[in-house]
């Protein structure tokens, strides 16, 4: 049974309602308006209505006409060159079946961009990344502003993409919404294989060949990549919060559990509309103690610190502000659960046979760290998450699930954790606010005191690595990386030539504006550092020579030296645009880079709800550089 939550969690929870209250109560003012006033088919004209359905078959025509049958919305991910999205493309036929046998109707209410950081990495696109997220928050919002629906299914699952849904659903959060995941691939060539290859093709000990195939052996087919990244990350996030059914997340594509749970969904969705006897809309799901469930979630399995951005925004979009302070304070007390990649050797097939989300979900509330108490589109209380589904003679059912870890390499217990403390360190001094990821960092590399060697682009780096000018102790500056210079890129290229010199015996240790990718692992690397350089940012006013420590122990990043000197030193000035040659559609997103907010902020350009005026406060200046107390 789940225990009494633990003072410390409850304190950031109360601290969270607090700083929210007034944000908060706006946000569901205006979801209760919608519901009385915009509710489906509400107020639609008649060719309204006949444009609504025209394209539909008879029968289903028949029964939004005459008999007023629920109307499913579906906002979909699809598309076939993202292995974890290909599998949707059959996903509509399975729902609009499930549908129709409760007697409803089930329409493709539109799709959604998804583009994949693996595969824009290191190049111009990966500009378009972080702001992908608004795009696709911004199309859910369209393909649900035709009024015509009663509930919707969400179809993502990777890094920008479950975000922006979310952030998009939650603006029509008097509607119930069910998030639909499509499972992992089969398990391919070993994470740790795959990264010692790369590893080797950086120092030039192998060649593109042998690289590109270690790369077809790890992403092989359909379904997410396996490692615990920003996608699989967003999928357990979506497991605690109670949007998905219940351990549906790590499913393979192609089981046929898989679309039994899909059909399941699209049904559970249908009974929580309004016009039935369970309405629950998204709103009243996503509250403070859910957001407080996600980030002691994602600080117990090592997850992705993307979300220290991601989460940020979701949250602001249903009226709830949160910061890094309350990220890290959950940290100190939450255990380290699970060692999956790149915090382990195993993956997330691996996770999910040995007790997986089920079990993690067990033991924290057993150990009091998550409300039980809690809203979800399985019903109330998170308990149901701790089961399993599983077909029986070809019937969907739950039972209990794994009250033991399978694997005590691969899962561990709240009493005896592989850590006391979560993955995720807030880090702070004269340099700014930023976060680091110590779940995958070895004790003996947590504190890095170094010279500097400063970069203003990714590629400046490798070309220093390839040219032999990076040797010994090192912390590298990668600056003019944030929301408001170039959009944020992920700099997961650096990971292969940083551990190298790791491996060499040397200190290092990354400090940068922008965001490493959620498989980032070994080098300690403080990222999202605030304010940007872009912005007037210490990161701009750093040289070569300069002293940094770098102390993830005790949470502190220090610029060493004479603060007055370096207080009076000029800013640099922001490099020459690499990409200044392409266009790539990176200029349709100026009006993006330009509003973006800070990355402890959400790093989003979107007004998404009264949050945003209430965190800047009287005083102008962000919450997230105020005190905590606040």
């Amino acid at each position: 049974m789940p225990s009494a939550v633990r003072a410390e969690l409850q304190a950031v929870t109360d601290r969270i309602i607090a700083r929210s209250r007034a944000s908060r109560a706006a946000y569901l003012a205006r979801c209760e308006r919608a519901q009385a006033e915009l509710g489906p088919l509400r107020g639609l004209s008649c060719a309204n209505l006949a444009h609504g359905f025209a394209a539909l078959p008879a029968s289903d025509k028949l029964k939004l006409r005459v008999d007023h049958a629920p109307n499913l919305g579906i906002v979909t991910a699809y598309n076939d060159m993202l292995s974890a999205h290909q599998p949707y493309e059959r996903y509509p036929a399975v729902i609009r079946e499930a549908a129709r046998a409760v007697g409803a109707v089930a329409q493709v209410a539109g799709g959604v961009p998804a583009m994949c950081d693996g595969i824009t990495q290191g190049n111009a696109g990966m500009e378009l990344s972080l702001f992908s997220r608004d795009a696709i928050a911004m199309g859910t919002a369209v393909a649900l502003s035709h009024n015509t629906f009663d509930a919707a299914l969400m179809l993502g699952v990777c890094d920008k993409i479950v975000p922006g849904l979310l952030m998009g659903a939650l603006q029509f959060g008097h509607l119930p919404m069910v998030f639909v995941p499509a499972g992992p691939m089969a398990s391919g060539l070993p994470n740790k294989e795959k990264a010692r290859v790369r590893q080797l093709y950086a120092t030039g000990q192998v060649g593109r060949e042998a690289l590109l195939e270690a790369e077809c052996q790890a992403y092989h087919g359909p379904g997410t990549c396996t490692f615990y990244g920003t996608a699989n990350s967003n999928q357990f996030l979506m497991e605690v919060m109670g949007l998905h059914l219940p351990g549906a997340a790590f499913v393979h594509p192609d089981s046929g559990l898989r679309d039994a749970l899909t059909a399941a969904a699209a049904q559970r969705a249908i009974a929580l509309r309004a016009r039935g006897n369970d309405y629950l809309p998204l709103a009243r799901i996503v509250d403070e103690r859910a957001i407080a469930n996600a980030m002691v979630g994602l600080l117990a399995t090592g997850g992705s610190t993307n979300h220290t951005i991601h989460l940020v925004a979701m949250a602001r979009a249903a009226g709830i502000v949160i910061d890094w302070n309350d990220f890290d304070l959950l940290s100190r007390i939450t255990p380290l659960l699970a060692r999956v990649y790149p915090n382990g050797s195993a993956d997330v097939n691996h996770f999910h046979a040995a007790g997986g989300a089920g079990f993690v979900i067990r033991e924290l509330l057993q150990a009091g760290l998550l409300h039980e108490d809690v809203q979800t589109v399985a019903g109330p209380g998170l308990a149901r998450y701790t089961q399993e589904p599983v077909m029986t003679e070809g019937v969907l059912q739950w039972r209990d699930g794994a009250a033991q870890s399978g694997d005590p390499q691969v899962l561990a217990t709240a009493a005896a954790p592989f850590s006391a403390e979560g993955g995720l360190r807030l880090m702070q001094g004269n340099l700014g606010r930023g976060v680091i990821k110590v779940s995958a960092v070895a004790p003996e590399h947590r504190v890095v005191e170094a010279p500097v060697r400063v970069f203003d682009s990714q590629e400046a780096l490798q070309a220093a690595f390839d040219a032999g000018e990076l040797r010994g102790d090192v912390v590298a500056v990668v600056r003019f990386q944030g929301p408001n210079a170039n959009g944020m890129p992920e700099l997961h290229r650096l990971t292969p030539v940083l551990g190298a010199l790791q491996d060499a015996g040397h200190r290092v240790a990354l400090v940068t504006d922008g965001r490493m990718s959620g498989a980032s692992g070994k080098v300690p690397a403080v990222i999202h550092v605030g304010p940007e350089a872009l912005a007037g940012g210490a990161l701009a006013r750093v040289r070569d020579g300069d002293r940094i420590r770098v102390d993830a122990v005790a949470g502190t990043l220090q610029w060493l030296g004479d603060e007055a000197e370096f207080a009076a030193r000029a800013p640099a000035r922001a490099p020459a645009d690499p990409f200044a040659q392409f266009s790539l559609g990176r200029g349709l997103f100026g009006l993006f880079r330009r509003h973006a907010r800070i990355a402890e902020e959400g790093g989003s350009a979107l007004d998404l709800s009264e949050a945003d005026a209430e965190a800047a406060g009287s005083d102008g200046q962000p919450a997230a550089l105020r005190s905590v107390a606040q």
